[in-house]
Order: structure tokens, then C-alpha cells, then sequence
């Protein structure tokens, strides 16, 4: 029996460690440790509650948009805020770009490379990656002059952007033939301009990326000219056509040389999604992405979310603080010992849902979705198993493949979706509604802003009092995801997606490192 150790888990926003016990080349035991504090909990304790929706979105940068949006439901729900249908319309927009750009982001500069390898494109045959890739249906991009690129990179002794990758490693599917090697490189560069142009929504919506500035308590300060509307659907366009050109092909081109990734990787089989997106009911139940729980073992049904039901653990966590707490009632007291994987090893808190572990992110939105009867869903995931020799077979999808395919899949439905609502909101202005902002004065209560960020269930919890933030709570995706063990000792879902994942080297854990950044820590 051996230890694997990687720390810190690179191509992620963040800073995470984990190990893993190996035995016979599989893993048997996993400790995820979230080695960063970030402690805004405290820091937002006696501000003024409009301060929440600035402070909170400084918890990441890739996900600001969704931490704001959370934060701001928080307050809305504590003052009894409901916000105009603009606003509602406007926030979707926001959100969607920000999805595009994180998943887009995802793919391509943080997971990409766990599955295709530049050094094995130099040897591909130009013209063999015209032919292939137009038989995949993806984009054609300028194949011969990537190759150039690589090669001189290679020929001057180091990789640039590629340092550092285990290129060559026996865990690359050794039938993925070079040309696709090579599409996926190209494919990588591009996917830094798509990036470019998702944000560029964001700025144009939100005044900057990230950490934009629109989406208030009571609706939004931004009210779209002609101009303006013009600027973002013609990007939402193009970024529709690269997904659905490019990224959706290149998905489907590359699974069915990693198939055997449908066989671990799925960790308890628990999902939770507070739902994202909101039509005009504000319900969760009803967003386009609908909240929902899902315990695979008590087969493959859904239940309704209820916030009451989640309290977190944190036994195994670098806190003084009462264990099992409500979120609305939570307190986030530091106390770092040391590393001890037997005792404390980490900064995140064990959030169990009706006592349970539950994986959060796009496969558990895409899950709840699909046994709602959301139909763009059902439709492209059937079509995905399907093309993966899965027909009628869903429950594939809790794997590690599956959890890399919801998301990307998710990428499609979104910026489908980003073109209705923008057609919408012109629709709503032609017809002469100019109202984006709802004022308030109310200054106490306790409230929940339960959301979807693009990693997963994300929820702010404020309680504010005489006009100030009294008590401030977060439970990020991550927290859901790379949670510690909890109290009674049970593994949260990375750690146990971990656990039978097949190692061929030890030394260089790669399969163990695609389980975790599927997760998108």
C-alpha cells in the first residue's frame, strides 16, 4: 500500500491538496484538503448589507457573477425585496455569460490537457486533422501553423503554456490518434478568445469582469440601450456557434476514447441543485435549471430541495465552532492546529444535506433537470448517450465521464438559452416596460439566497439587524464538493469519487487528478 500526495492540485482557482492510499493500482482511501481560508464570513460582520454584494464576490474570480447574484437574493429575501422582471431578465443574461465563460474556461485551459496531450500532436498529419475534423463536425482552425508553434516550442527546449503537463503519460488513451490531438490544441487557443468574448458581455452588462457592479438589492443599475443590446446578442451569437460548432463536437469527438471513465468516478450517487436561472415565478422549482435532490441509491427519482434540511459538520475541520449548525445560524470560528488526516486536515466545513454528503455542480443540475422533464436537457443528454453506446441508460452519467459531459452539455443549453432571454428583454423594452430597480427601506431580517454558481449549489445566509450585517454565512460549491469528513466520519464526494479510481503510476496519480478537477474545485 502506498500514499499519493498532490499539493497543490493545480489548473484550479484555488488552493487544494489531496491524497490518496493506492493498493494493487486502485485507490482504497482520499483526503481532499482545502488549504486556502478565505474567512469573508467574518469580514462582512457590522457592514451595511449593500457592502454583502461587493465583499462576497471577492470569494472567487471566475465565479463572482453567481456569489453576487447569491448574495444580493440573500438581502432581498431578508427585506422582502422582489425585484422588477427586467432585472430578473438582465441578472439571466449575466449569469449566462459567466457560465459560458467558466465552463468554456473549464474545458479547455483546466481540463483539456488531462486528456489530450500536445506532444503526441506533433505528430499528427495535417491534412488527415483537416479530414478528421470535419468528419467530427468541429471547427477547422489553421491546423498547420498550431503544429508550427508546437514544434518550436518543443525545439526550444520548453513548452510554454504546456509546461509541467505529464505529457506521454500511459493514462492518455493510446488510440486517440494524433489529429485529434492536434484539433484539441487548436482548439485550447481558441477557447482563450472565447473566453475574451464571454467577458466582454459581462463588462458591457456589469461595468467590468470580474467583480462586476450592477446587480444590487432591488434589481439592476444597468438599463440597456439599442446600442448596448446590440453588443450582447451579437456576442451571445457567436459564442452560441463556437459551442455548438466546436466545443459540443469536440466533447463527443474525444469521450469515446476515455468510455472507461463511465465506470468510476461517480463517488455517493447524492445531488443537490438550488436551481438557477429564474422565469417569472421567482420559484426555485421552476428556474430553468430547477432546484432538486437525487439519491441514485433510492433510485433515479428527484425530490424537492428544502433549504432546513442542510447543517454543517466541521469534526474534521480547522474550526472552533459548534458542530451541525444551520448555515442561518452558523459560525465560522478559525483554529488551525495542524495537518493530520487521522484528526483536523482541512478548511472546509462538512455540509450534509438531510444528514447526507451531496455533490453539487453541473452534473447534479443536468440530473435534476433531466427528471424534471426539462425538455432542451432530456434532449441533448439523450443524445449523448446515445452517441456513447448508452442509450437509455442515464445513470451512466454519476462517473467520472459523465460529470466531465454535464458540463459541457450545459454549455450548449445555456447559450441557447442567452438568446431567448435577450429577445425577451427586447421585447419587454419595446413594449415600454422601464423598470429595472425596486427601492426599499426596511433594515432588519434574516434571509436565504440560494443559487446555482457554475460549480454548483451556492448559498449566502444574511441576518441583519438595526440596519447592519449581525450574521453572515456561506456555503460555496466547493464546500459541498471537496467537503471534509463530517462527525461521523463519512467522506464527502470528491473523497469518495476517488475512491476505486484506477492508477497506473502512483508517482504521477493523472486519473486521480481528472476525478478532482472534474469536480472544478
Amino acid at each position: 500500500m502506498a500514499r499519493s500526495v498532490i499539493d497543490p492540485l493545480t489548473r484550479i482557482e484555488g488552493h487544494l491538496r489531496f491524497e490518496v492510499e493506492v493498493d494493487d493500482g486502485v485507490v482504497t482511501d482520499a483526503w481532499v484538503s482545502g488549504s486556502l481560508y478565505r474567512g469573508m464570513e467574518t469580514i462582512l460582520l457590522d457592514r451595511h448589507p449593500a457592502d454583502a454584494f461587493y465583499v462576497a464576490q471577492r470569494i472567487c474570480g471566475v465565479c463572482p457573477i453567481s456569489h453576487g447574484h447569491a448574495s444580493t437574493a440573500s438581502t432581498e429575501d431578508a427585506l422582502g425585496i422582489t425585484i422588477p422582471n427586467n432585472a430578473r431578465i438582465v441578472r439571466n443574461l449575466i449569469e449566462a455569460a459567466q457560465y459560458i465563460h467558466s465552463h468554456i474556461l473549464w474545458f479547455y485551459t483546466l481540463a483539456a490537457l488531462d486528456y489530450v496531450d500536445p506532444v503526441a500532436a506533433l505528430s499528427a498529419d495535417i491534412a488527415d486533422t483537416y479530414a478528421l475534423a470535419q468528419a467530427a463536425g468541429t471547427g477547422v482552425s489553421d491546423f498547420g501553423a498550431v503544429a508550427k508553434r508546437l514544434q518550436a516550442l518543443v525545439d526550444g527546449g520548453q513548452l510554454s503554456i504546456f509546461t509541467n503537463g505529464w505529457f506521454g503519460h500511459p493514462a492518455y488513451a493510446q488510440d486517440m490518434p494524433a489529429e485529434l490531438h492536434l484539433i484539441g490544441v487548436a482548439h485550447y487557443l481558441e477557447a482563450l478568445e472565447m473566453q475574451a468574448v464571454a467577458a466582454e458581455i459581462i463588462a458591457v452588462m456589469g461595468g467590468k469582469f470580474p467583480h462586476f457592479m450592477t446587480s444590487v438589492p432591488g434589481g439592476t443599475t444597468f438599463v440597456p440601450t439599442e446600442q448596448k443590446l446590440d453588443e450582447i446578442l451579437f456576442r451571445f451569437i457567436k459564442l452560441n456557434d463556437w459551442v455548438t460548432n466546436t466545443m459540443i463536437p469536440d466533447t463527443l469527438a474525444i469521450a469515446p476514447f476515455y468510455a472507461g471513465a463511465l465506470e468510476y468516478g461517480g463517488g455517493h450517487g447524492n445531488f443537490l441543485s438550488w436551481g438557477v436561472f429564474n422565469d417569472e415565478s421567482f420559484e426555485g422549482n421552476n428556474r430553468y435549471m430547477p432546484a432538486g435532490t437525487i439519491k441514485v441509491a433510492e433510485g433515479l427519482t428527484v425530490a424537492d430541495a428544502d433549504p432546513a434540511l442542510v447543517a454543517e459538520d466541521v469534526a474534521r475541520a480547522w474550526y472552533d465552532s459548534p458542530t451541525g449548525l444551520h448555515p442561518s445560524v452558523g459560525e465560522t470560528n478559525a483554529m488551525f492546529d495542524e495537518y493530520d488526516t487521522d484528526a483536523r486536515y482541512s478548511w472546509t466545513k462538512a455540509p450534509r444535506y438531510d444528514g447526507a454528503p451531496m455533490e453539487a455542480g453541473p452534473l447534479s443540475r443536468m440530473l435534476v433537470a433531466y427528471l424534471r422533464g426539462v425538455q432542451p436537457v432530456q434532449e441533448i443528454v439523450n443524445g449523448t448517450l446515445e452517441a456513447l453506446g448508452a442509450a437509455g441508460r442515464p445513470e451512466v452519467l454519476v462517473s467520472l465521464l459523465g460529470r466531465v459531459a454535464a458540463r459541457n452539455l450545459e454549455t450548449k443549453i445555456v447559450s441557447d438559452w442567452s438568446l431567448e432571454w435577450t429577445s425577451e428583454l427586447i421585447e419587454a423594452i419595446a413594449g415600454g416596460d422601464a423598470k429595472y430597480f425596486e427601492p426599499h427601506s426596511v433594515t432588519e431580517g434574516q434571509g436565504d439566497g440560494l443559487w446555482e454558481a457554475p460549480r454548483g449549489a451556492l448559498g449566502h445566509h444574511i441576518d441583519i439587524q438595526g440596519g447592519k450585517i449581525a450574521r453572515y454565512q456561506v456555503i460555496t460549491p466547493s464546500t459541498w464538493d471537496c467537503s471534509s469528513r463530517d462527525d461521523d466520519g463519512v467522506r464527502g464526494p470528491m473523497e469518495e469519487a476517488l475512491i476505486g479510481t484506477p492508477l497506473i503510476d502512483p508517482e504521477r496519480p493523472l486519473e486521480a487528478c481528472r476525478i478532482a478537477r472534474s469536480f472544478d474545485p
